[in-house]
């Protein structure tokens, strides 16, 4: 037997840093990284919202754009999309209790990210005036 393990029991297994699960990560962190998918959970984050409110808060989205990211939310268990049985039929998109546990870290990145952005944009000046060499 190896250190820390214990036969028979039910311990958390310790995720594979180097091969599957370092992929799957990715493909998570994808999803939440991405700029339409930040934007849909802080729009939903004070409750739900229709389809057309969505794209109305989310300037610059399209149609298209906002159907491809409410589906991907929808299937990582971010989002829930509720049909109401009325003429016509309205559909309405929530966090789940997932999603919600999202807002706070995208919260977060937001605002390190206009805390900085001043030291940002200066160094994007400093490397465009070098003309990007050294990368």
């Amino acid at each position: 037997m190896e250190p820390g393990h214990i036969e028979g029991t039910d311990a958390p297994r310790r995720p594979d840093h180097s091969g599957q699960d370092c992929r799957l990560v990715g493909t998570v962190l994808a999803r939440i990284g991405d700029k339409w998918s930040v934007l849909v959970v802080m729009m939903l984050g004070d409750g739900p919202r229709r389809f057309n409110e969505l794209k109305r808060m989310i300037g610059g989205i399209s149609q298209r754009m906002l159907t491809f990211t409410l589906r991907g939310l929808e299937r990582d268990g971010l989002v829930t999309r509720t049909i109401f049985p009325t003429i016509p039929p309205r559909v309405d998109y929530e966090l789940t209790e997932l999603g919600r546990s999202l807002r706070e870290p995208i919260q977060a990145l937001g605002a390190w990210a206009f805390a900085h952005l001043p030291e940002i944009q200066e160094a994007r000046a400093r490397f465009d005036r070098r003309g990007g060499e050294g990368a």
